[in-house]
């Protein structure tokens, strides 16, 4: 199946013309494409080797579009840092058109793609530093099983771009089964567009939730839908130290996906009130910030939908985001742990979340990497011998008390477990993962790029892509984290 095979339905087009403006994008000059994912291939139903490489740099130019397209840029606002901007949109990128797949729709957005009605005082570009990370971030949250958009390539052009210094430019092709914001219904709201407002509810019910319409109520459905999937997502977020750090509401997925990656990081030595972005003073969006941001933005939404939903009925959805969130946390850390069934207790000293906050405490004391103590401790036996030999791959002292204590309630633990202690480090290690996008090889990455090479994009990718699995003639720099006296993490949303 070629490009020009796919088959688009363009559903948001047949909304009200008020959600969107067409928009035909700005053609860049000597565009070249430095890496397909295959992923994103496939979710387009495309083997990347069939991809015209001239075809898709056409389009990744805006020079050229396929059949069907009918490109737009979507208006919707939102808060920001906790207040409403109600003059946001597609700024800088189009949907080109959405295609139908096996998978169902997905979205063909192109990143770049230059100046909309929405841009306000921006220049409707990408540079190829943004552009690379939100590439590899969609392949490493995907890759550890997290919601989130992709992107089918990454291209850069001739263009020269100015943000905190001057940069190449570049186009992402991005891949959603919707780009639909709790923004989008923020929008409404204000306006007090009810119809409209129904209108998108039912498009998004019929196109993405099908199995909701026939319920009872199915926009109180389709809430409690958002409601668990939003949980869901910043629990796997939380699980696996991933920081958004720009949780406004206009980046805020109806469909319980990760979106618009701007100054993101995973974290790498375990600080929870830690945040990539240097733009953030207050930390209103912090690592440990994060789940009642989600609740903050939930509440907003229901805000917005009280004139098609009863008050009570969408506070009682609210309520159910934390028990939703705790249950979603607690089954991936205990499956990071190597435990399976769960072990509750009233004594909140004792029982399964106590074991978790135990370890996570010993990581935060002793400044230990977040992502590798978890391999780690997968080959953890018991006894004198194997604590020792824990002790030194997480650089502690062997006889430390914190260490000594938890390793005996992990212990106790085992015992209830009924794996042997090799079936419990290969499941370990089938969530734990070996390759994880850290901050320094992301810009590694960008800097090769930015000289002409893209090998570097292509490895980093294919480990992403399959980051439990570590290969065997990889060198250190894979996994070894920045060290201690390494200097901080600094984003900003120009990122």
């Amino acid at each position: 199946m070629t490009l020009d095979s796919l088959h688009f339905d363009n559903a948001w087009l047949r909304l009200p013309e008020a959600f969107y403006s067409r928009v035909e994008p700005t053609a860049w000059r000597n565009t070249r494409v430095l890496d397909v994912s295959p992923l994103g291939a496939a979710q387009l139903d495309l083997d990347p080797e069939a991809i015209e490489p001239g075809r898709l740099a056409a389009l990744m130019a805006g020079a050229e579009l396929l059949p069907g397209m009918t490109p737009i840029a979507q208006k919707y606002t939102g808060h920001q840092f906790g207040s409403y901007n109600p003059a946001l949109g597609d700024g800088r990128g189009l949907l080109l058109g959405e295609a139908m797949t096996s998978r169902g729709p997905m979205d063909l957005h192109l990143k770049g793609a230059g100046q909309t009605p929405y841009s306000r005082f921006g220049d409707g570009r990408a540079v190829l530093r943004s552009s690379i990370r939100e590439y590899l971030a969609g392949e490493a949250l995907a890759g550890l099983g997290i919601p989130t958009t992709t992107a089918l390539a990454v291209a850069v052009n001739d263009e020269r771009v100015m943000r905190e210094r001057v940069e190449p430019g570049a186009t992402l092709l991005r891949l959603a089964p919707s780009h639909a914001r709790f923004g989008h219904v923020e929008w409404l709201y204000q306006r007090r567009k009810v119809d409209d407002m129904q209108t998108l509810l039912w498009h998004l019910i019929h196109r993405h939730r099908p199995e909701l319409a026939d319920a009872e109520a199915p926009f109180e459905a389709f809430f409690a839908d958002v409601v668990e999937r939003t949980a869901s997502l910043v629990a796997a977020w939380q699980a696996y130290g991933f920081v958004h750090a720009v949780m406004n509401t206009d980046n805020m997925s109806l469909l319980g996906l990760t979106l618009d990656y701007g100054p993101y990081a995973f974290m790498e030595r375990y600080k929870p009130d830690w945040t990539p972005n240097h733009t953030d003073a207050g930390g209103r969006y912090a690592f440990d910030q994060q789940p009642g941001v989600g609740l903050w933005n939930l509440t907003v939404l229901a805000q917005s939908l009280t004139p098609v939903i009863d008050v009570e009925r969408l506070r009682g959805m609210l309520d159910e985001y934390e028990p939703a969130l705790q249950h979603s946390y607690a089954q991936l850390m205990r499956a990071r742990l190597g435990l399976t069934l769960p072990v509750e207790s009233d004594d909140t000293s004792r029982g399964d979340g106590a074991l978790i906050a135990g370890w996570l405490k010993l990581l935060e004391q002793h400044d230990v990497d977040f992502h590798s103590a978890f391999r780690e401790l997968g080959a953890y036996r018991g006894g004198d011998e194997s604590r020792r030999f824990l002790a030194h791959a997480l650089e502690i002292a062997p006889d430390n008390e914190s260490l000594v204590a938890w390793l005996a309630d992990y212990d106790r633990r085992l015992e209830q477990e009924s794996r042997s202690g090799e079936a419990r480090e290969l499941a370990m290690n089938a969530v734990n993962p070996c390759y994880v996008l850290r901050t320094h090889l992301a810009q590694w990455v960008i800097d090769a790029a930015e000289a002409g090479d893209s090998g570097p994009l292509r490895q980093c990718r294919e480990r992403l892509a399959a980051p439990f699995t570590r290969r065997r003639d990889d060198d250190r720099q894979w996994f070894t984290p920045p060290g201690v006296d390494a200097p901080p993490v600094c984003l900003s949303c120009s990122s």
